[in-house]
Formats: C-alpha cells, structure tokens, sequence
C-alpha cells in the first residue's frame, strides 16, 4: 500500500458516484499492519434519503422489465466479475484480513458462485403460475417486493453482497447496499461492476455507513419496503424493532454456535477436519462448527489430535502466500475473543492449545492463537456464546439422545454437523437437529441450497429459489384467462 490513502468516501447513488452530503471521514483498518489502508466517509440522513429516493423513483420501470433482460445484465455483472477477481481478493484481503489463499478462492470464489447460482433459479422460476386444476381461473403472480435496504457485514463480504443484490435485482427490486463500515472496500469494487454491467440508474444504490446512523435511518425509513440484514443476533433485534413502525418484510442471517457432533465410529478425518473448519476464515462464520460433541470412547483420542492440529496451524499477515490463518477483523473483535477465552480458563474448561495474547512472532496485528478447550460444559460461556474467533470447545457425550440435547440446547439454530458412517444414524440424527441445515461427513451442501436458520440464528432463507422468493410478494388473482397459446 502507497502512503496515500485508497480514497473511497463517494458513494454510488442513482448511476453515479457522489460526494457525501457532509463529511465524514471514517478509515479502513488492515487488521494485519493496524495500519489505515482506505478512507470512507460515513452517510447522514441526507445521503440516505436521496438513495432511498432514486430507488424508489427506479423501481416501477425495472419491476416491468422482462425478467430475461434482468438475467442478461446478471450475465453482464458475472463476466466482469470473474475478469476483476484479482482486485476483488486483494480488497477483501486487506479490508477483513483472509489470507490471499482463501480470499481468492472460497471469498471471491462465493460470489461468482451465486450470481451464477441465483442467474439459473431465475431462469426456471415460473413467475405467474396457476393455482391448481381445480380453480383453472385462478392466477398466483410473484411479483418484487418493491425497494429493499441490504446491510451485509464484513466477515465473508462478496458472499452476502451477491445472496442480496443479485436476487433482489434478478425479480425487480431496487435496492440501496450498505456494506459493514469495517470491510466497505470490496462492495464499493462490486458498485462499479453494477455500473459497468450497465444497470439502469436508481437500481442499485450504495451508501457507507454505520449502523445506527445509515442502517438505522434504512431500516425505519417508510419508502424501504423490505430490510435483509446479515449480521448479530443483537444487530438484528434492533432492526426489527426498528422496522415494526412502518410493517416492512424483515429478513434476518443471525448468529450461529454450531455442534459438530462426532460419533465413534465417524471417518478417520473426521476430528482434523472439524477443527480446521472451525479455525477457517479466523474462525469468523456464523455457520461455524464451534461446539465439537465427541463420543466418550474416542475422547481422548480426539483430544490429541485436535491439540495438534491447532499447534500446527500456522497464523500470518493476510498478504503472504500459503496455508494459514489471518488476523481477526478489528482490535473490537480481538479484545471480544479475548476475553471469551479468558472466561473460559476462568470458568474451568481445559486449555488444550492457545490462549490468551497474540501468537508468538505477532507483536502487530489483531492476530488470536488457534485455541482449543477440552472438558467444557455446555453450560459454559464458552459452550454457550457466539465467540467469532478460532476458538473450539469439546465436550463429551455416551448417547445418541444426549448428543442431540446438547446440540439443541442453544438459542441458535444455523448449522449443525454430524460424522458417523452409519447412514441410518446419521439420518435419523439430522432430522432430530434444529438448526436450519445440517452438513454430514464433510459434504459441503450443493449450489443453490436454501442458507439459514431456526430460533436467534435469524428468519428467512438465502441462496436459490428459496433466496429469491424473500424479494417477492404474492398475487392471487381470480377470473385470470391466460391468453391463447
């Protein structure tokens, strides 16, 4: 990075790029140096409502578009996507920390994956449909919900800006972003692939901005028809309630405690696997396998080996090359993980690996030791609180039912996990489990599944048809005659 500042203050308002209607100056921190790399200027209301006002003054023209000239444009987008990735990763990388190994591939990686993804759902939804052979009249018309406010947050930041705009966009919606102020630089890179893609002004609208100025004014603004909102638990609490005055659609990805419930006989890798997993990305995904359940007869086993795989992960600056770990996003969240893990020392769970302070070698930086806890309750803070961090707790469990009650035993209820080898089991578990989904033996779940949860983990689905569904109102119409063919 140049001595000079990346300038991002202007936001991107009815097709251009415009000046903050007052200043103020907000700077990017690179959680590896701790060093300013950017500048962004936080919105007032002023610039909110003139977002709010070009999407509002878009939306009648662009709901009537032809849904296939919608798709052609998300063509557009996605080919300027993948030909810009190299900018994409290196932004995500010095705004959140990912190390350039994994922000080129799973963080940029995500995003060219949904807009394609969510481009093929569009392509087979059906939009008007009949009700049914008994009503042959009857017409259902799904219809855009009108304009949406989109708040994402910094930990996978292409990930939840393509779950929102490309739907939202895809069905008619117009829309003002308001990325997390900690990470805004690869949503301000995606603002100009919406231009460049060729978008009409109005549609898409971005505005910097924190969350009890910009995201409040969006979230009970009366011309915002729908808020989707990714982010805390606490975060989504206040939205909602914030919404409730004007009885606009709310849809919320919340927070995520995450069991991994390992069974004895589960594969080999199945300990290394999970333990990594949870350490991935800083250990900063609300879909995290947190909370490892390992049956007792193979307890001790999956100690050392978790031990060890926490001892061998390796933690650096985002930009070098290889296989490690990042720094955490912000000295707010480093002192937060902290603290958890100072806790749980405090609250008796065993200290495996890690701990508190940075890793040797790291005197700069938001970096956390890759931490492991053995013999913790699940009454523990630990066991209990969304750590957002590389921090494991394992328990042991002797049954089936127990496992299960310990996994259900939280206000959450994102992902689950189970490993076991016994297909009758492992079916027979995940239906048991409350969590919105569940992912077994490693399988990642396919292109296009619904993303969500049960409980304080949020309401509302995201990605595929499910995804673009949350955009969408419901029409039922009588005396429908189609036309002849």
């Amino acid at each position: 990075m140049s001595d000079t500042l990346l300038d991002r203050r202007n936001f991107y308002i009815n097709g251009e790029w415009v000046a903050p209607a007052v200043a103020n100056d907000l700077e990017v921190i690179d959680p590896s140096t701790e060093e300013a790399c950017a500048v962004i200027s936080l919105g007032s209301e002023a610039d909110t409502n003139a977002a709010v006002a070009a999407a509002k003054a878009a939306f009648p023209a662009w709901a009537n578009t032809p849904v296939a000239e919608r798709i052609e444009k998300l063509e557009a987008l996605l080919e300027i996507y993948k030909a810009r990735t190299g900018e994409m990763a290196e932004a995500i990388s010095m705004e959140m920390g990912a190390p350039m190994a994994l922000a080129s591939t799973a963080q940029v990686g995500a995003g060219a994956g949904h807009i394609k993804s969510i481009i093929r759902a569009l392509k087979d939804f059906e939009f008007e449909r009949p009700l049914g052979e008994h009503a042959p009249d009857n017409a259902i018309l799904y219809e855009p919900v009108g304009v949406a406010a989109l708040i994402t947050p910094w930990n996978w930041p292409m990930n939840q800006v393509t779950l929102k705009v490309v739907p939202a966009v895809g069905v008619g919606c117009t829309m003002v972003l308001k990325p997390s102020e900690v990470a805004p630089l690869s949503s301000a890179l995606f603002a100009e692939m919406m231009d460049e893609a060729g978008f009409p002004p109005g549609v898409f609208n971005m505005v910097n901005g924190d969350g009890p100025g910009v995201g409040t004014q969006l979230s009970g603004h009366p011309d915002i028809d729908m808020v989707s909102f990714t982010g805390s638990t606490r975060a989504g609490v206040a939205i909602s309630k914030n919404a409730a005055d004007t009885i606009k659609r709310v849809a919320l990805e919340l927070g995520g405690k995450g069991a991994n419930i390992i069974f004895a006989d589960a594969d080999e890798k199945a300990v290394v696997r999970g333990v990594r997993s949870c350490f991935s990305n800083s250990g900063q995904s609300c879909n995290a396998p947190t909370r490892m359940l390992v049956e007792r007869s193979i307890y001790d086993e999956a100690l050392t080996t978790a031990q060890e795989v926490a001892e061998k992960t390796a933690v650096d600056i985002a930009s070098k090359e290889g296989r490690h770990i990042g720094p955490v996003v912000s000295e707010v969240q480093w002192n937060k993980i902290q603290g958890l893990i100072a806790t749980g020392e405090d609250e008796g769970a065993r200290l495996l690996a890690g701990g508190t302070g940075r890793p040797e070698g790291h005197d700069k930086g938001y970096f956390v030791k890759p931490t492991v806890f053995a013999d913790v309750d699940p009454s523990m803070t630990i066991a209990t609180e969304e750590i957002f961090g590389p921090v494991l707790s394992i328990t042991p469990f002797d049954t089936e039912e127990e496992a299960i009650a310990i996994a259900n035993d939280t206000p959450y209820g994102l992902t689950n996990y189970v490993q076991t080898t016994d297909n009758e089991k492992a079916r027979r578990v995940a239906r048991q489990l409350r969590s919105g989904m569940v992912e077994m033996n490693g399988l990642s779940r396919g292109a296009g599944s619904p993303f969500g949860g049960y409980g304080q983990s949020g309401n509302g689905r995201e990605g595929g048809e499910w995804g673009i569904e949350e955009f969408l109102e419901v029409k039922s119409i009588s005396g429908w005659n189609p036309p002849a063919e």
